[in-house]
């Protein structure tokens, strides 16, 4: 009995045939070849990530110079943010009781000028009234020096 075997191709083959040689040397060349490309491609990619690996640390090492560049300057700015703050809050508040003070004002003001015209208004009033009873008392004295005066 004849050993057969099925290989890639699909071909049935002898053990012993020629054709079965050659099929065995094709497959293995075109494995040594995807094997050699396979290769080829890891090497690339390795070559790659070091490239990577070493632009990453270059990076970190720009990165730590900048940090150091403006970490002395950067204790200041807090510092003068900070004392911007304070003043804001404190510009805010002194703004408010500008405002509230204001106001007061402007109402203070309103009252003395209506407190004015009503002064001025009883201040007339109080005229009238003086004259009117001036008159009245002039009237008075004069009906009394009729009656005292008879001649008159």
């Amino acid at each position: 009995m004849k050993n057969i075997s099925t290989f890639p191709t699909g071909a049935s083959v002898d053990g012993n045939n020629e054709e079965e040689k050659r099929a065995i040397a094709l497959y293995q060349a075109r494995e040594e070849e995807i094997q050699m490309k396979k290769m080829q491609v890891k090497e690339k990619v390795e070559f790659q990530l070091g490239r990577a690996k070493e632009e990453t640390r270059r990076l970190a090492q720009v990165w730590e110079d900048i940090k150091l560049l403006t970490d002395p300057t950067r204790k200041d700015v807090i510092i003068v943010r900070k004392k911007i703050d304070m003043a804001n809050r404190e510009l805010r508040s002194l703004g408010q009781s500008c405002h509230k003070k204001e106001k007061e004002y402007r109402e203070a003001m309103e009252v003395l000028h209506q407190k004015n015209v009503e002064r001025n208004q009883l201040t007339i009033t109080l005229v009238e009234l003086v004259k009117q009873s001036e008159k009245a008392r002039m009237k008075k004295l004069e009906e009394l020096n009729k009656i005292l005066d008879p001649s008159g």
